[in-house]
C-alpha cells in the first residue's frame, strides 16, 4: 500500500520539475536583462505569459524571454485591466506595519477614520491633495515628509519637522502658501528615516495614498474619491 500510493507522487513531483526549472531559466534571464532582482514571478492565464514584479512595476514575458512589455494588460472578455489589478494587491501593505509616529498627525472631529499620505513639500499634486484633505472630517491624516524633489524640499521638510505645531507648519504651506520659517536645526531623524522607508516601498512619486486596507493608490485623486475609501475601510 505504501508503494503504490508513493508512485503517484514521485511521478507529480517529477513531472513538475520541468515547469520549476522553466520558471527558474525565465527569473535568471530577466533579472538579467533588467538589471535588477524580481519580488515575484507568477505564469499569468493569457497566451503564456509571465507576470514579473520588480521596484514597484510589472512586467510581462514568454518563457524564452524574448521580448519584454512593460505596459497594461486587458482581459479582453471582461475589459478590466488586469495589470492594475494586480499592481493593486502587490503594492498593498500593512497599515499597522507603518511606523506612524514618524509622520506628522492630525486629528479632526472623532478621528475614527485613517489615511497616510508620503508627500514633497515642493509637490504641487500634494499641494491640491492637502488641499483637499483639509476639508474632511472624523479622520486621522498621517502626513510622511518624502522630500524626493529638490534639496530645497529637504530643507522645507526639516524646518515643518522642527516646527513647535508640525501639522499647522505644514498646512500654512501647504494649503496656504504661508513658507515654514525656523532653522530646521532640531533631530530630523524621523525624516532620513521616512526617505528609507519610501524607498523601501517602492515609492517614486508624491502623494502616495495609503488608506486603512493597506491599498496605496499613487497620485493625487479627487476627494470624492477619498472620501468613498475612508467610507469603506471605517466599516472594516
Amino acid at each position: 500500500m505504501i508503494t503504490k500510493r508513493l508512485v503517484p507522487l514521485a511521478l507529480a513531483a517529477t513531472l513538475s520539475l520541468p515547469a520549476l526549472a522553466d520558471e527558474a531559466a525565465v527569473r535568471k534571464s530577466l533579472e538579467s536583462k533588467l538589471g535588477r532582482p524580481l519580488t515575484s514571478l507568477t505564469r499569468t492565464p493569457y497566451l503564456g505569459l509571465y507576470e514579473a514584479y520588480a521596484d514597484g512595476q510589472i512586467f510581462y514575458t514568454d518563457e524564452k524571454v524574448s521580448v519584454i512589455i512593460a505596459g497594461a494588460l486587458i482581459d479582453g472578455k471582461s475589459m478590466k485591466n488586469i495589470t492594475d489589478e494586480r499592481l493593486q494587491k502587490l503594492t498593498a501593505i500593512k497599515f499597522s506595519d507603518l511606523p506612524l509616529a514618524l509622520a506628522v498627525k492630525q486629528v479632526r472631529g472623532d478621528g475614527k477614520r485613517v489615511v497616510a499620505t508620503f508627500e514633497d513639500p515642493n509637490c504641487g499634486y500634494c499641494k491640491k491633495l492637502a488641499k483637499d484633505l483639509a476639508k474632511l472630517d472624523n479622520v486621522t491624516i498621517y502626513t510622511f515628509l518624502y522630500p524626493i524633489l529638490s534639496p530645497d524640499s529637504l530643507e522645507k521638510s526639516n524646518r515643518i519637522w522642527c516646527a513647535a505645531d508640525k501639522a499647522k507648519a505644514w498646512n500654512d504651506w501647504m494649503v496656504d502658501g504661508k513658507a515654514p520659517g525656523g532653522k530646521g536645526d532640531c533631530d530630523t531623524t524621523a525624516v532620513k528615516k521616512t526617505i528609507e522607508i519610501g524607498r523601501k516601498l517602492a515609492i517614486t512619486g508624491t502623494p502616495t495614498i495609503f488608506f486603512a486596507d493597506g491599498e496605496r493608490v499613487p497620485g493625487a485623486i479627487p476627494l470624492a474619491k477619498i472620501e468613498e475609501k475612508l467610507a469603506q475601510t471605517a466599516t472594516r
